[in-house]
Formats: structure tokens, C-alpha cells, sequence
């Protein structure tokens, strides 16, 4: 009377095969198409043709052909990134040149400007080659003490 528990079964096995029930009379005019399709166990079972799941599409045949090494498009992004950097750097080294330009028109008007005072403050003489007249100018300063008692 006390028995042990039976173990619960890993999987569940059907005591008896599936079996159709019977039907009754069928007139072949009333029978549709009947398919045999799997079950749940593997079996084959029929059924009627309009209630069975629909079957599986082939699908398409795969192209093998092998693919290119890098992708166009990556391809393209790579020559952008690269195309850009290169056009960065050409727009920076003409802004440079630019600017070193300006700096240098300013010192170098800077000197024009220097040559341009210089040589109108310049005698005559120096300017006219030596062609002018020539004057000595002597000052002679003599300072005397005058001790007064």
C-alpha cells in the first residue's frame, strides 16, 4: 500500500497510436483532397488539403560569384575621407601662405616707407651725385674765466 511515487517521464510517450475517429458515411462528391502531412510524434496523418499548413517556398538559388575585396561604398568613404583631409590641408597651407604674405607686405612696406624718409632727409649732394657746391663751415668756441674779486 505504501509504494513509492512513480518518477515523473523526461518526455511524453502516447500510450496508443493516434486514431481517427470514425466518420461516419463520406460521399466521394463531399471528400476533398486528403494530404498526408507529419505530426507532432513524425507519423504521417491525413488531412484534408484546405485545412493543411501551406508548403514551404523554394527558395532561390544563392549567387556564389565571390565579392569584391572592399566595398564600393566603403571604397567611396575612404576616398572622400582621404580627398578631404587632402583639400584641408592644401586650404590650410594656402591660408598660411596668405597670411605670411601679409606679414611680410607690412614689414616690407615698413622699409620702403624707412628708404623713402631716408632719401628725402638726404643732402642734395649725396642725392645729385657731388655736382653742388661745397662749404666748410668752421665753429670755433673759445670760453674764457672771468674771475671778478
Amino acid at each position: 500500500m505504501n509504494e513509492p511515487p512513480l518518477p515523473a517521464p523526461t518526455h511524453y510517450v502516447p500510450t496508443e497510436p493516434y486514431t481517427l475517429a470514425p466518420a461516419g458515411v463520406e460521399l466521394a462528391a463531399e471528400g476533398g483532397t486528403v494530404v498526408w502531412v507529419p505530426d507532432a510524434y513524425g507519423r504521417m496523418v491525413p488531412m484534408p488539403k484546405h485545412l493543411a499548413p501551406p508548403s514551404m517556398v523554394r527558395p532561390e538559388p544563392r549567387d556564389l560569384a565571390p565579392l569584391p575585396l572592399l566595398d564600393p561604398v566603403a571604397q567611396r568613404f575612404l576616398g572622400a575621407g582621404i580627398g578631404g583631409g587632402a583639400l584641408a590641408a592644401g586650404v590650410g597651407y594656402g591660408v598660411g601662405e596668405v597670411v605670411n604674405a601679409l606679414a611680410g607686405l607690412g614689414s616690407g612696406a615698413l622699409v620702403w616707407i624707412a628708404l623713402a624718409v631716408l632719401a628725402w632727409r638726404a643732402p642734395v649732394r649725396a642725392v645729385a651725385g657731388a655736382r653742388g657746391s661745397t662749404v666748410n663751415i668752421r665753429k670755433a668756441v673759445i670760453k674764457r674765466s672771468h674771475f671778478h674779486a
